[in-house]
């Protein structure tokens, strides 16, 4: 557990190493409009968040585990290795007798760095999908209060390292190395190599045979294809369609495989309904940053650097994961273990929405403020004299979503789904996950067409910024109004394999 949330460390220090010092890069180095760096870098969490399944399926079956661990951590180390070089100042250092500047050209920048961040991406994907993924954990015998307390506890954890990651990339941003913030993503990475390659024997998870995603997608060809070639029909003398894929009624698959499978497609409706929800999360390192970016960052004398304002995204889940303990304590209980989740899931989309409605609000009133100079990365910008800190209620609104939805997603999966389909589910969540953040790129596009005006002074956001909010908090409450009514007309079921765990785990304890 140490040696993994070691590299879970290292690897936040990377990704949000790269994510808080890429808008600046983009906009105020290569000239990019925000709306253009705001979609490169949605699009390169959604690339980091669907690179695991990719490489996980590469490591089951062309290349191997092992030497899938070290390609990926080469590509990191390249990839990383690049970023600084592309952003370093030469400017400030390779001036010859002739005051010429010899600097990269533009161009070849643009190419450095997009090919910088497409190997950071497979190397992260690779790296995650390998070592120490959550589904390694097998709770199988704890009941459900213990399994969503190990739930809230691990992403408690995982917060306040992101905590810790924040505040070190602001101060660097602050006072060490403005012009080098990408150099904190290759510093992370080596250390994060070098932990795995010490611990490499335990941390390299090797999964159970027959759980792959090929082979869901196997089982469900399969019943596809005997039931529309052979049957021409869904049901015949079978309870559901896809025990066509059974080896006793002709198909290639144990019944085991096949169950699992039927559990699993229970819960798509679950992963799908998550790519809404994450396309406003998104907002943070896109929207968010930006109109932060655009704000008055001035705090009596002190520029405080755009990446500490994420800190009050991660407040609400350092704070109200100890009271969510305790009312799991008092109200989780078998009758409630169905529904106690979902209403955490629509209370968390439902404040997701509150917050992309609060940041159009502020983008409204952001722009009535007066423009005054700020320097951002030696470059002065005309930006809203609005105080930065009247955003804090979106960014405290999106952190009770987080801290309510992600770990009762992970706690449905591992609930309701046996261990040897797990692996396969959490990639599917990721999956879905990484598609809701590239959504969010397409709406920025969308955003962008609909409003072609860009505000000149300072290059701020689009004339129509908040109409961008306002549209996501709409589909956001479509979304979880659907899954209202999905999971009353639905509800999960309580499977059977899981009661003769927790009577195990009863007579362990009694």
């Amino acid at each position: 557990m140490v040696c993994l949330l070691l590299v879970e460390l290292c690897e936040k220090f990377t990704f949000y190493g790269i994510v808080c010092n890429m808008l600046l890069f983009c906009t105020i180095k290569l000239g990019y409009h925000n709306y253009e760096a705001a979609m490169l870098n949605v699009c390169f969490a959604g690339a980091c968040t669907v690179a695991p399944v990719l490489m996980g399926w590469l490591a089951e079956h062309p290349v191997g585990r092992i030497r899938l661990v070290y390609l990926c951590a080469l590509l990191h180390f390249i990839g990383t290795a690049l970023l600084p070089v592309v952003a370093f100042p030469f400017e400030d250092f390779f001036i010859d007798k002739h005051y010429v500047l010899h600097t990269l050209a533009k161009k070849k920048q643009e190419a450095l760095f997009y090919i910088a961040l497409l190997a950071t991406c497979l190397g992260s994907g690779g790296i995650r999908a390998i070592v120490c993924p959550l589904s390694v954990y097998n709770p199988d015998e704890h009941r459900p209060k213990e399994l969503l307390s190990f739930f809230n506890w691990f992403y408690w954890l995982i917060n306040l390292s992101s905590a810790v990651v924040f505040i070190s990339i602001s101060y660097i941003q602050q006072s060490v190395a403005q012009n080098l913030g990408f150099l904190i993503p290759f510093v992370s990475v080596l250390m994060g190599l070098i932990t795995i390659h010490m611990a490499r024997s335990e941390m390299i998870y090797q999964p159970p045979r027959g759980s792959c995603l090929l082979t869901i997608c196997g089982i469900i060809v399969n019943a596809l294809k005997l039931c529309c070639v052979q049957c021409r029909y869904f049901s015949g003398n079978v309870a559901n369609w896809l025990d066509h894929a059974k080896e006793n009624y002709g198909g290639r698959y144990t019944e085991t495989q096949v169950e699992n499978t039927k559990l699993l497609i229970r819960l798509f409706p679950l992963f799908a309904f998550q790519i809404l929800y994450r396309s406003c999360i998104m907002q943070i390192p896109s929207g968010y940053y930006i109109q932060t970016m655009n704000s008055n960052l001035n705090l009596n004398g002190f520029l405080l650097p755009i990446a500490a304002m994420n800190l009050i995204s991660i407040l609400p889940f350092l704070i109200l994961a100890p009271l969510l303990e305790c009312v799991n304590a008092c109200l989780l209980n078998a009758k409630a273990s169905g529904w106690y989740p979902m209403i955490c899931i629509v209370v968390g989309n439902t404040s997701a929405t509150l917050s992309m409605v609060v940041a159009g609000f502020f983008e409204l009133r952001r722009k009535h403020f007066p423009l005054v100079e700020q320097t951002l990365s030696g470059k002065a910008l005309l930006v809203s004299s609005m105080p930065c800190f009247h955003l804090a209620p979106q960014y405290l609104l999106l952190g009770v979503a987080e801290t309510l939805v992600t770990p009762t997603c992970v706690f449905i999966t591992f609930r309701f789904l046996p261990g040897q389909i797990r692996g396969v589910a959490m990639q599917i969540l990721t999956f879905f996950n990484g598609a809701g953040c590239i959504m969010g790129a397409f709406l920025i596009q969308i955003t962008y067409v609909g409003s072609q005006d860009i505000i000149i002074c300072g290059k701020t956001m689009m004339k129509d910024s908040e109409g961008a909010f306002f549209k996501s908090s709409f589909y956001s409450m479509r979304n979880h109004l659907n899954f209202m009514i999905a999971s009353w007309f639905v509800p999960l079921p309580y499977p059977r394999w899981r009661l003769s765990c927790e009577l195990n785990a009863l007579k362990m304890t009694g």
